[in-house]
């Protein structure tokens, strides 16, 4: 299996993030990447490819103009504004507050663009995110070529950004710009698994209105864990979409046998769309010792994932989401590659 990588996730170290009320180092930093890229290398599992430059346009398929520009223009904006240290929005247009007006000031823009405190614009994240948009787009051209299977090494992650919205450490939603590339270059059907702790709410968000892109996602229950306003086994579609997506929210203490059961029904799931490729959001902060998330899975758990995920038969592309147990994030995330490959 190829692997595609661009060390240019390391522009992306922010120094803060607010977390269980404290200012604290970013969990969300460049050692997780370079510890997978040491792993798929040290198992031999295939090449390791840089990305090639894919421009803008395929990010505009999923995010929007505003969006797009304001994160392009964001450092520069605040650096101006406040000094070259992390921007950090400080409140939010929730219930009662207008949201169709952004603001002109750097901090209002922060906080109509995120949805939380957690994920910092540092001086190299532009760079950083789209770098790691053109690494999956490549992982795209891997499928396309005739590749069964590639994995796109991507950092920062992507899964929680929407079309209009950045946080939970994502700022463009790489899972989403490579399902819409599939289906720009001829691919009927979709599928996107997403087995991240976390509910990859960006994702659902920005096809839940759509039957050609099916999303499945496992995760930490909306009740118990971030993001929680999204993630319910109620929310399957709307519109044209009605159908085509589905939550397994699954509560604190999931170990494999309750989860691989759950993974065995959205797999099921997304066969039954018959799908022409599969992209999957692989999380491993599912293990036992991620030092933020509250599931039960030991290093072979991954295999088994990747067995499964093997078994629907279909052309895949693996993309690179979240894990923080950062010592074990190499086996974790290239165990599931060698199930795969089994």
């Amino acid at each position: 299996m190829k692997t595609v990588y661009s060390d240019r996730h390391r522009l992306q170290d922010g120094q803060s993030e607010l977390i269980d009320g404290k200012l604290v180092k970013c969990f969300e930093c460049p050692e997780r990447a370079d510890l997978v890229l040491a792993r798929v290398r040290d198992r031999g599992i295939g090449d390791v490819l840089e990305p090639t430059s894919h421009g803008l346009d395929p990010v505009r398929r999923v995010h929007t103009p505003a969006f797009v520009d304001f994160l392009s223009t964001a450092w520069d904006e605040w650096v101006a504004a406040h000094g070259a240290y992390d921007a950090l929005p400080i409140t939010w247009p929730t219930r009662g507050l207008r949201q169709d007006r952004i603001p002109d000031a750097i901090d209002g823009k922060l906080s109509y663009f995120s949805l939380d405190a957690g994920t910092p614009i540092t001086s190299g994240t532009w760079s950083a995110i789209t770098a790691a948009a053109d690494v999956a787009l490549t992982g795209v051209d891997l499928v396309l070529g005739g590749e069964r299977h590639a994995f796109s090494l991507c950092r920062p992650p992507g899964h929680h950004a929407s079309a209009d919205v950045y946080g939970g450490y994502c700022f463009f939603n790489n899972a989403a710009v490579a399902a819409q590339s599939f289906r720009d270059r001829g691919a009927g059907t979709v599928a996107i698994l997403d087995v991240d702790y976390h509910h990859g709410n960006g994702t659902q968000a920005i096809f839940y209105d759509r039957s050609d892109v099916v999303f499945a996602s496992l995760h930490g229950h909306p009740q118990q864990e971030y993001p929680f306003f999204l993630g319910w086994d109620d929310e399957t579609g709307t519109g044209a979409g009605e159908g085509a997506n589905r939550n397994w929210p699954l509560r604190h203490g999931t170990a494999w046998d309750a989860y691989g059961a759950a993974l065995d029904e959205a797999c099921a799931y997304l066969a039954g769309h018959r799908p022409d490729v599969l992209v999957v959001s692989l999380g491993v902060d599912t293990f036992k010792d991620d030092p933020i998330s509250k599931f039960r899975l030991e290093h072979e758990d991954y295999l088994r994932i990747g067995a499964k995920i093997a078994a629907l038969d279909v052309p895949t592309l693996v993309v690179f989401e979240g894990g923080y147990a950062v010592s074990e994030i190499g086996i974790n995330a290239v165990n599931v590659l060698e199930g795969m490959s089994a």
